[in-house]
Order: C-alpha cells, then sequence, then structure tokens
C-alpha cells in the first residue's frame, strides 16, 4: 500500500513538472487545470520541488491578481534549439523555463549540404555555451527543425528531393556524434506549430492549424492538444498539394505543387523587370511599405495559400488557424486574402470558418518549438536519484 501510494505521489509530481516544462510557466492555479490534480495537491508538490530546486516561484500578476508563477529551476540545466532553413541556420540556447540565454544566426548557401551545416550547427552550440559560461555536459539536449517531412519512426526525411543534400542522411545521428548529446529532429512547421499552441497565439485551443510561409509553405497540426505528424511525418505538407495540374515540377517530382506557384522562385519571377533581383526580405520590405507590385504578388500568395488551407480547414475543423513566416510579416497583405479565402471555402462552419491571426511568436516560432521539443524529450530530474520517500533527489 505504501509503495503504491509512493509511485502515485512520484507520478503526481511528473505530472506538474511536465505541464511546467510544456509551458514555460504556469500558476499553482492554472497548474489545476493543466494536469487535473486538486489544488492542495498541486500545492503541496510545489513546495516539495521547490525544496529539492527543481522549481523556483515568483510573484506575478494574471487577471490583474497576484499569483505565484512556477517556473523549473535553472539550476537543472539548459538546451539548444537548431532551425535548419534554406538558407540561414538558426541556433539558441534556453533553460528550462524556455528564456533564450544566447543565439545566433548564420547565413547558408543555397542547396547547402547537410555535413556542414551540421557541423556549423555544432561548433555554433559550442560556441554559444562558452558566452554564457557553461560547458557541454550542461546541455540536456538539443531540438532540430528542418524545411522537410521528418518520418517519426527513422528520423530522416520522409521524402526524396524536398531538402536537397539531405536525402537518406540519419540528422540526428549525426549531430549526437559531433555534440554527445541527445538530439530530437522534427519538421519546422510542426515544431512552429508546438511552439505555438503551448506558448502563443493557439494557447487556449485544442485544435489549431499552423502556416509557414517563407521560401516554401508548410503547415503543423495540432489536434485535441497533441501535435499530429501522420504516419511517416507528411501531415501538414500543404506545399506539395497540387494547384495546377500543367505547373512546374515540384521538387517533390509531382507537377503544379503550391510550393512551385507561391514558392520564392515563383514569388521574385514576375518581379525582376520591374523591380531587379530581390530577396524575399526584400519582398516583404516593400509590400510593407506599400510597394503596389510586391503587395500584389504577397496578396496573390495569401489567396492561393488560403484555398489550400480553407480545404484543410474542411476536413479538420480548426478552431482558429495561426500564420507565421516571412509573408505574414507583411500584416494584412497577406492575412486579409487568407481569411476571406477561408471565409468563401469552409462552408461547412457555420460561423464562417476557424479565426485567422498572426504567430504571436512571429519569425521566433520554429526556434522556441526546437527548444520546446528538446524539453519536452528531457528528463528535467533524473528520477533514479529519488529519496526513499519519493521526492526528487538533489
Amino acid at each position: 500500500m505504501a509503495g503504491s501510494q509512493s509511485s502515485l505521489r512520484e507520478a503526481n509530481r511528473a505530472r506538474v513538472v511536465d505541464a511546467v516544462k510544456k509551458h514555460g510557466g504556469l500558476t499553482q492555479v492554472e497548474l489545476t487545470g493543466a494536469t487535473g490534480l486538486s489544488p492542495a495537491t498541486v500545492s503541496v508538490i510545489v513546495k516539495e520541488l521547490v525544496a529539492a530546486e527543481v522549481v523556483e516561484v515568483r510573484n506575478t500578476v494574471r487577471s490583474g491578481r497576484r499569483a505565484q508563477l512556477v517556473t523549473l529551476a535553472h539550476r537543472v540545466g539548459m538546451v539548444a534549439g537548431i532551425v535548419v532553413g534554406y538558407r540561414h541556420l538558426r541556433v539558441a540556447l534556453a533553460d528550462v523555463a524556455h528564456e533564450v540565454l544566447a543565439e545566433q544566426v548564420f547565413p547558408l548557401p543555397a542547396d547547402h549540404r547537410s555535413d556542414t551545416s551540421l557541423d556549423r550547427a555544432a561548433l555554433l552550440i559550442v560556441d554559444l555555451l562558452e558566452r554564457v559560461g557553461s560547458e557541454l555536459d550542461e546541455l540536456l539536449g538539443i531540438g532540430l527543425a528542418v524545411p522537410a517531412p521528418i518520418d517519426p519512426g527513422t528520423g530522416m526525411i520522409s521524402v526524396r528531393g524536398v531538402l536537397r543534400n539531405w536525402d537518406a542522411v540519419q540528422i540526428g545521428q549525426v549531430l549526437e556524434k559531433r555534440l554527445a548529446r541527445p538530439v530530437f529532429v522534427d519538421n519546422d512547421a510542426n515544431l512552429g506549430a508546438f511552439a505555438e499552441s503551448t506558448l502563443g497565439a493557439g494557447r487556449e485551443w485544442r485544435d489549431m492549424i499552423y502556416v509557414n510561409v517563407t521560401h516554401g509553405v508548410g503547415a503543423g497540426i495540432v489536434v485535441g492538444g497533441r501535435l499530429h505528424r501522420g504516419a511517416d511525418g507528411t501531415a501538414g505538407e500543404i506545399g506539395h498539394v497540387q494547384v495546377d495540374p500543367a505547373g512546374r515540377i515540384c521538387g517533390c517530382g509531382s507537377r503544379g505543387c503550391l510550393d512551385t506557384v507561391v514558392g520564392l522562385p515563383a514569388l521574385l519571377e514576375p518581379l525582376r523587370q520591374s523591380h531587379g533581383n530581390l530577396t524575399l526580405r526584400d519582398l516583404v520590405r516593400l509590400a510593407a511599405d506599400d510597394d503596389p507590385g510586391c503587395r500584389e504578388i504577397v496578396a496573390d500568395a495569401g489567396a492561393r495559400v488560403g484555398t489550400v488551407v480553407a480545404a484543410l480547414a474542411t476536413g479538420l475543423a480548426p478552431q482558429i488557424v495561426v500564420v507565421g513566416g516571412d509573408l505574414a510579416e507583411t500584416g494584412e497583405t497577406f492575412l486579409g486574402p487568407v481569411r476571406d479565402a477561408l471565409r468563401r471555402r469552409t462552408v461547412l462552419n457555420q460561423t464562417g470558418g476557424p479565426e485567422v491571426v498572426p504567430a504571436a511568436l512571429g519569425m521566433r516560432a520554429e526556434i522556441m518549438g526546437a527548444v520546446a521539443l528538446a524539453l519536452e524529450n528531457t528528463d528535467v530530474f533524473d528520477r533514479s536519484d529519488a529519496t526513499d520517500d519519493g521526492r526528487p533527489g538533489r
């Protein structure tokens, strides 16, 4: 009987720690809702975890009232997040309360290779650890986001040609060999969805679609509060939905995918004669500055993306659609046509379709998702160090 009670206490403590780890910080009232435990049980567990230096408590204000915010103690270590983009590499160090301690962005050449990019990521992590005065053995884990579908069973890209020079690579294992730390890999839009659903605009909703529009288009799907990846990791790959049967050949091998219509080359090509050689950031800046040609290109892209997202929303009936990535930085120029397409095409929804909002984390959604992925897969404290009465050891 005593053993079963001890196991129950340990399970309840794990539920509290996991909830704090997932959200980065919760009040005790919020912990009660997140764990399903009684307020008295949560209060006792929080006191035990504070004594064991697993969590910290500080005063805060929620809804105009004073409350105590529970976060994980900084002493338990840190994690790294990595986002591999088509033309850049972003690396961040964060503590277990999701607070970024150091960050760096490094440009990448077109069609960069996996080995050189992962080498650079490893070097940047070591540099950032030195910058904050920490050692590699303090790093609990690494979350890695890539712009391609990842097979959950193998950790490899599941569709050839989507990210050139990265096919047939055990991405996580390669980086683990370089740093001797656990690495967890997922698609960038999935991790953007993960971050927005736990820390951002989708935090209050259980069913959400996150759309990331940068050099290409991808979506992350949250159903019942959980990220849905699909059997082979291809759930949400809306960039490879066919929108033009007579269109260009996509990197995936199909013809007329959405990526061939609203991907970066397709966006910039019509502007070359009038605007010269632009970059994606140039396009976003000029559209935000009311350049008529750039606004037209961005608005057209919003309409095309919105049509595909509307079809996805008709099947999934999400409560909210969160839009991130570079084109979302143009505000209503892009979001307005997306919203209009959902309003017109989600005809089965009597309320006019899900709300469409910009990502609360903005361009940081994917890096924060990579951090959250590492935290979710990392034990904050070693339960083998628990004392005989079930409390975590020190």
